[in-house]
């Protein structure tokens, strides 16, 4: 049952993605717009959830320790969003992809590092083996071919973005995924609405669609996402999750009609091992 979570949150989170993409493909749609409109209607879609399963969210989850590390975990996903689309405005999805999943090895060792229940030394192997057979696949020429404007992405996968893992896992020690969601999503969307209010009045009708779509899967994928975090831990969720990159390119092939790559067709079974073998072990 378990599995349904990093499973389910891949496949919605590369749908997601792909959307992503077309969105910011359309004429006056730009990173900030997107970071602005997203953020309020990833709210109204995390609310609805809210209403329907009733989770619990009360004042003691904002005191303490855990008050500084929520606010701790906004700014970074606040700093994420926008470094991410402002990469992917000017760069292709696969290779922004790539990058990103460059974090996953470092969250992999960091979790086994500060979580003992984290240390089981064969998953986090595999975990390694899912997301670097994903970057070897994307490897062209000892280099990422990268625009200009995704160096700072890249700078900051590597150094900062890992620890959004780990301070997540902590939250979600007391955090209910659907009303961590709510909060977050609500307070990144009070600071972005004013930021970028005069690009999300320009918002082109054809882009409405797109944009509602995307936010209410990537809800979905993130909340599914950080339920298995608290379900099978990090290092099986990163593992499990590592499908995702290749799920969005597999649909570059059939949708997109993009050239075949045996390289990330083998990263995709090398995936499908290491989640089998990690289903069996654990």
């Amino acid at each position: 049952m378990s599995l349904i979570f990093p499973v389910g949150a891949s496949i919605l989170q590369a749908a997601s993605f792909t959307l992503d993409k077309a969105a910011l493909s359309i004429k006056k749609v730009t990173y900030k717009t997107y970071n602005g409109v997203s953020f309020p209607l990833a709210f109204i879609f995390t609310l609805i959830i809210f209403f329907i399963f009733k989770p619990q969210l009360t004042f003691d989850f904002f005191t303490g320790k855990y008050l500084w590390i929520l606010l701790l975990s906004i700014i970074l996903l606040l700093i994420t969003n926008i470094i991410f689309y402002r990469s992917l405005e000017y760069d292709s999805l696969n290779e922004v992809q790539s990058i990103s999943l460059l974090s996953n090895v470092a969250l992999i060792i960091f979790s086994a590092l500060i979580f003992t229940s984290e240390r089981n030394f064969l998953i986090v192997f595999l975990g390694m083996l899912a997301s670097g057979s994903v970057v070897w696949s994307h490897w062209e020429k000892h280099h990422f071919q990268i625009a200009k404007k995704t160096f700072p992405f890249l700078l900051w996968t590597i150094t900062i973005a890992p620890f959004s893992g780990i301070i997540s896992k902590m939250l979600l020690e007391i955090w209910n995924p659907i009303s961590l969601g709510l909060v977050r999503n609500g307070a990144i969307a009070v600071i972005f609405i004013p930021l970028f209010f005069k690009k999300i009045k320009s918002v082109p009708g054809k882009a409405i669609p797109l944009l509602l779509l995307t936010n209410l899967l990537t809800t979905i994928a993130w909340i599914l996402y950080f339920f298995s975090y608290q379900a099978i831990g990090i290092v099986h969720t990163v593992l499990i999750f590592s499908l995702q990159p290749l799920l969005v390119y597999f649909a570059s092939i059939f949708f997109l009609k993009e050239k075949f790559n045996w390289k990330k067709f083998t990263a995709f079974i090398i995936i499908l091992a290491s989640i089998a073998t990690g289903q069996i072990i654990k």
